[in-house]
């Protein structure tokens, strides 16, 4: 067989500013630990890295869980995690919808053969909790569903009174924080929530191909009590947990390097603060919006209702007679910047611009709007 290896050029795919929904742009850094020699998985040095990996993961989470891991897949396969583990046929299932991700957490449910309650929201809005308090009304939910930064929308529910409410009806408490974690406060042991994932992908700013998740001892104590088979091998908790515990006894073959990389992105974010984490992300939104809202155009979150913004995720609504993907062609042609589009509904309607982690800064903010703003005039469209 004839097969020319040179038609294949070495991957140089140019920089980009990476101001989409996922992935963010990544520290130097992060790409060195990224390309440090790779060893075995159950290597001395690579168990001891694997320790250390687990303590940042439950910094950033502010939880001191046990089974705190980063499963090997991406904030989907973390979300998964939760449910497959903790979901049997006919178990009752509370979950929260006002979204994209909202509505895959129902799909899953229904894969897995539990009972699922829907509470919808208008997307762009939080939850509200009476709306929650009214459908659990009566029932005895095995889990309360919500997602804390809903990523098609740039929504965020506010989860005390959600975590309440599920102590209440004796659930355990399940949280999307795939875009919140290393933004904004997600408090895992202060709140009360019992399953949690993420993705490495979006505030952690570390490539995509991880997903951080966390259990309580009661979310441990339910899986332990399962009459059914967990329905993946692959994320499997019963056996990842033996690997990742003190047994180290093999499951699969850990991507070393891409646990490298989160271990030191999560270094990076330890070394900045959580706080000044937050108010980093909160300031740089701040400014976006003031931008966005000074050339008037508008976000899709009204101003009525700020505190249900996202900082890291920030969904525009595209003005009337805009081409918005010839908008975002010209953005990633002649400036280098990626942004997203609307998802489902959305589609069409809103930009998605993310300001996650490494790529949360001033100089990202004015960039954007600078940019926006010569390709709508250009398009004919009136900016102030």
């Amino acid at each position: 067989m004839d097969f020319d290896a040179k038609r294949f050029r070495d991957i140089d795919p140019g920089e980009r500013v990476l101001m989409g929904p996922g992935p963010s742009d990544v520290s130097v850094r992060v790409l060195r630990a990224l390309a440090a020699p790779c060893i075995g998985h159950l290597d001395p040095s690579f168990l001891s890295i694997m320790d250390e990996t687990q303590d940042l993961i439950r910094f950033v989470f502010q939880t001191a869980n046990a089974l705190t891991i980063p499963i090997s897949g991406t904030g989907s396969a973390g979300m998964e995690t939760c449910f497959v583990n903790l979901v049997e046929p006919g178990d009752e299932v509370v979950v929260c919808v006002n979204g994209v991700f909202g509505t895959r957490m129902s799909d899953i449910v229904n894969r897995l053969g539990g009972r699922l309650t829907r509470v919808d929201a208008e997307w762009g809005r939080a939850i509200d909790p009476e709306a929650v308090e009214k459908a659990i009304r009566g029932k005895s939910p095995k889990i309360l569903a919500v997602v804390h930064a809903e990523t098609s929308t740039g929504a965020h529910t506010a989860l005390e009174d959600i975590a309440g409410l599920a102590r209440e009806a004796g659930a355990l408490l399940l949280v999307d924080t795939v875009t919140s974690l290393g933004g904004m406060e997600v408090a895992v042991d202060r709140v009360g929530i019992d399953a949690v994932y993420s993705g490495t992908q979006k505030c952690l700013s570390c490539p995509p191909g991880l997903a951080p998740v966390s259990f309580s001892a009661a979310a441990v104590e339910a899986m332990d009590r399962r009459k059914t088979p967990v329905a993946s091998w692959y994320l499997d908790l019963n056996m990842l947990r033996n690997y990742w515990g003190g047994e180290r006894k093999y499951h699969h073959t850990a991507p070393v390097n891409m646990i490298y990389a989160l271990r030191e992105a999560l270094r990076i974010i330890a070394e900045e603060g959580l706080e000044a984490r937050w108010a980093r992300h909160l300031l740089n939104h701040r400014a976006f919006v003031a931008g966005i809202e000074a050339m008037g155009l508008s976000m899709f979150v009204p101003a009525a209702r700020q505190a249900e913004r996202l900082p890291m995720l920030n969904a525009v609504s595209i003005p009337e007679g805009v081409d918005e993907k010839k908008v975002r062609m010209a953005l990633l042609r002649d400036f280098g910047i990626e942004i997203g589009t609307g998802l489902g509904p959305l589609a069409g309607k809103i930009w998605r611009v993310g300001l996650m982690g490494h790529s949360c800064c001033p100089r990202n903010v004015f960039l954007f709007l600078s940019a926006l703003e010569t390709i709508l005039k250009t398009e004919g469209i009136r900016v102030r």
